[in-house]
């Protein structure tokens, strides 16, 4: 069964970092684009950033692009995002989602899988 696993969230203050993991099991990671979501209360769901296949390739958001990296060990079946100098503005839940494509986009609407998400709070 394919299944996708978020993990790394918490609380942390403003200018602080935290690292989200996006397990995969159930399907060979190398063959999905993984991108990243999230979504505030209140809010549409945000494309945050995405990595192809064998990461060749990253976008980013413009509001986390300089502060977030993306990367992914597919030996360990696993994707990373790396988020630095976080901001109030950056509390959410986190998803991950695996889309069967050469490409990644910031569109929701095109992935296939989806975890089931970590709260992210950014607050002193």
């Amino acid at each position: 069964q394919l299944q996708l696993v978020e993990s790394g969230g918490g609380l942390v203050q403003p200018g602080g970092s935290l690292r989200l993991s996006c397990a995969a099991s159930g399907f060979t990671l190398n063959s999905y684009a993984i991108g990243w979501f999230r979504q505030a209360p209140g809010k549409e769901r945000e494309g945050v950033s995405c990595i192809t296949r064998y990461g060749g390739s990253t976008n980013f958001a413009n509001s986390v692009r300089g502060r977030f990296t993306i990367s992914r060990d597919n030996a360990k079946s696993t994707v990373y995002l790396q988020m630095n100098s976080l901001k109030p503005e950056d509390t959410a839940i986190y998803y991950c989602a695996a889309q069967l494509s050469s490409l990644c986009t910031l569109s929701g609407g095109t992935y296939d899988y989806w975890g089931q998400g970590t709260q992210v709070t950014v607050s002193s």
